[in-house]
């Protein structure tokens, strides 16, 4: 082994170590809430996500002589999100893959697999407490599983009428939106995967589903959006019909075309309306509470939003973006499918009580830096 290839190792392994760096997304000088003042802001944003560089960061001066400039994959035009043990999963329909965003190593990857996994428009996503990933691919018309180091494992649905929209696994169970069918199919969460029930009846009254393009389950209950009737439909785990609420138009609380829906722990119901280039809140009996987004203009608007995840397990990594004179309860993702800024970062806050500053800092500041944390092995998803 000769002198020169050990120095060459020696400043691999330097210039490795120097160029990492902890997640610093990208920051805006300015602090975006809503709603906005003198009303309590209730949503921060906090920061945006298009491409590699904004998480693994740029190399430094000496890295860029030897290898010149790190090369930024782009999120493209991506969907679904899903969120499990501190990675960041987004379906990009572009790539007919996924995008892995791992907060606590600080890395970048898509993930295309071959073979009998190949995607073809993967649309939304979930991991389960196994760390199992579920793709709901619309063209395939499968549900295609993966287990937790990203091998194939199986795949599933139905031969005929289906087309897989969401997938949502809960209690040993999978839901599924089935856009072509007009209904929910339940699957057995076991490696079977059988067909336990579909809901609701075919139809054309207010129990039955026009277009349901995503769902969520909350409470023993099942969330729908009918993208076709312009409402959010609930339903029991057995599938018995609730109550809904939503009605078309253009004014505020109504809806013009919903699509991505979450729950938080309050039972408050986020919907993405792609229409209104927004994400409205309502309490559980449909009231409107809030909204925040709008038609982009700059950091903070959203450009047909698609999806949105609420995460209450890595505020570590974003508070440092949290304004000083708030708390962060929880954090909400938003896919954007065009635009410069393909996932927004948001905070649920509450104002901190005495708080006794003058005057904020603005979002991007680095107020509290997360611990340097060890790498270790981990599962891939």
């Amino acid at each position: 082994m000769t002198l020169r290839y050990l120095f060459l190792i020696g400043v691999i392994a330097i210039t490795s170590s120097c160029s990492r760096t902890t997640y610093s997304g990208a920051e805006t000088d300015n602090l975006i809430i809503f709603p906005s003042p003198p009303d309590t802001a209730r949503i921060q944003f906090l920061t945006r996500i298009s491409g590699s560089q904004d998480i693994t960061g740029n190399r430094n001066s000496f890295s860029r002589f030897l290898f010149g400039e790190a090369e930024n994959i782009p999120i493209n035009k991506p969907y679904g999100i899903a969120v499990h043990n501190g990675k960041i999963l987004i379906c990009d329909t572009f790539i007919h893959g996924l995008v892995k965003i791992d907060m606590a190593q600080n890395t970048f990857e898509q993930f295309i697999p071959g073979g009998k996994g190949e995607l073809k428009v993967p649309v939304n996503c979930f991991v389960d407490e196994k760390g199992y990933l579920y793709i709901a691919d619309s063209e395939r018309k499968q549900i295609v599983v993966f287990d937790d180091q990203g091998n194939y494992f199986n795949s599933f649905g139905e031969s005929e009428n289906f087309k897989p929209v969401d997938v949502f696994a809960h209690d040993n169970k999978i839901w599924v939106s089935n856009l072509a069918g007009h209904q929910v199919h339940v699957y057995s969460g076991d490696s079977t995967f059988e067909l336990l029930n579909t809901f609701p009846e075919p139809g054309t009254g207010e129990t039955s589903l026009f277009s349901p393009t995503n769902l969520f389950v909350h409470d023993s209950n099942v969330y729908v959006t009918d993208f076709g009737d312009f409402k959010i439909k609930k339903y029991s785990f057995d599938g018995e019909f609730i109550s809904s609420f939503g009605t078309y138009g253009q004014g505020i609380g109504q809806l013009a075309r919903p699509k991505g829906i979450a729950v938080d722990r309050d039972a408050n119901l986020f919907v993405v309306d792609a229409g209104f280039e927004n994400v409205q809140i309502f309490n559980r009996e449909g009231k409107l509470l809030m909204h925040f987004g709008g038609s982009y203009k700059g950091p903070g608007d959203m450009w047909l939003p698609a999806k949105v995840v609420l995460d209450y397990d890595n505020l570590r990594f974003f508070e440092k973006f949290v304004d000083p004179a708030y708390k962060l309860k929880y954090l909400v993702f938003v896919t954007n499918q065009f635009g410069p800024d393909k996932f927004n970062v948001y905070g649920a806050v509450e104002p901190l009580k005495n708080f006794k500053s003058e005057k904020s800092q603005a979002g991007g500041k680095n107020i509290k830096k997360p611990k340097k944390r060890s790498k270790v092995k981990q599962p891939m998803f």
